[in-house]
C-alpha cells in the first residue's frame, strides 16, 4: 500500500470581481470518485490543506441537478461521508513529499482562492512535477499551477499540456461575468498549453507524469490514468 496525497483547498468561499464571497470550497465529485478509486486499489490518503483547516465541500456540488439526479446525489454524499480523512488533515506547509507516492489537487472555486497564491503549494507543485511521481489535477484545481513559480519568474508548467475548467464552461455556470479572472486565460497567460474539450464531457490530458482534468465528469477517469502510473 502508498500514501496519496490530496492538496485541498482551506477556503469555503470565492471572491468575486464586486468583493462579495461566493460560497465555495472543494467540489465533491472531484474528491469523491478518485477517493474510491484509489481506496479501492488498495492506496492510503491523507488531505493536507493551507495551515492544516478542515476543507469545505461547496454545497452547490451536493444538488441532484450536478449529480444526475438524487441517486446520483446521495452516491456523493455517501462517498463524502466516507471519506474520514477529511477530518483531519496535515498541514500543507509540513508535506514532506518523499512520504507519497502520488499527488492530487481536487477542484471546486476554493483553489482560486487560496492555491493559485499559495507559495507553499506552488513549491510542493514544483517538487512532484520534478520527482517523476504521478501529479494530477482536476477542474478548477490547476489554478493552483499558477502559484508554481521559478525564481526567474517562470511557471514550471509552462509548455505543458493541461486540461483545465473552461471559460466556455464558466460562462455556461453564469460566473464568467462576475469572476476576477478566468482559470484558462490564466493558465494561457502562464505559457500553460491548455486543451480544451467539449464543455462539461471528460477530458484527460496527460503530459509526462502530469495528468490533469477538464470538470467533474473528468475526475473518474484522471483517477484510472493515475493508478496506471502507479502499476
Amino acid at each position: 500500500m502508498s500514501k496519496i496525497l490530496f492538496v485541498m483547498t482551506g477556503v469555503d468561499h470565492w471572491t468575486l470581481a464586486d468583493g462579495t464571497r461566493h460560497p465555495s470550497g472543494f467540489w465533491a465529485e472531484e474528491a469523491v470518485a478518485p477517493y474510491r478509486a484509489f481506496k479501492a486499489a488498495g492506496h492510503e490518503v491523507v488531505v493536507a490543506t493551507p495551515g492544516g483547516v478542515v476543507p469545505t465541500v461547496d454545497k452547490g456540488s451536493l444538488a441532484p441537478e450536478v449529480n444526475g439526479g438524487r441517486q446520483g446525489a446521495d452516491e456523493i454524499a455517501e462517498g463524502l461521508s466516507a471519506m474520514t480523512e477529511l477530518e483531519h488533515p496535515i498541514t500543507l506547509e509540513d508535506v514532506d513529499l518523499a512520504e507519497y507516492a502520488a499527488v492530487f489537487y481536487p477542484g471546486g472555486h476554493g483553489p482560486m482562492e487560496d492555491l493559485a497564491v499559495d507559495a507553499a503549494s506552488g513549491r510542493l507543485l514544483i517538487d512532484a512535477l520534478d520527482s517523476g511521481r504521478p501529479l494530477a489535477v482536476v477542474c478548477h484545481g490547476p489554478a493552483a499551477l499558477l502559484a508554481a513559480v521559478h525564481e526567474d519568474g517562470s511557471n514550471a508548467f509552462a509548455g505543458y499540456e493541461v486540461a483545465a475548467f473552461t471559460n466556455a464552461e464558466e460562462t455556461q455556470a453564469g460566473l464568467a461575468d462576475k469572476a476576477k479572472w478566468l482559470l484558462e486565460t490564466r493558465l494561457v497567460e502562464a505559457g500553460v498549453n491548455v486543451r480544451a474539450g467539449e464543455p462539461w464531457a471528460p477530458n484527460v490530458v496527460v503530459d509526462r507524469n502530469l495528468v490533469t482534468g477538464q470538470n467533474p465528469s473528468s475526475s473518474a477517469p484522471l483517477a484510472a490514468e493515475v493508478l496506471k502510473k502507479l502499476a
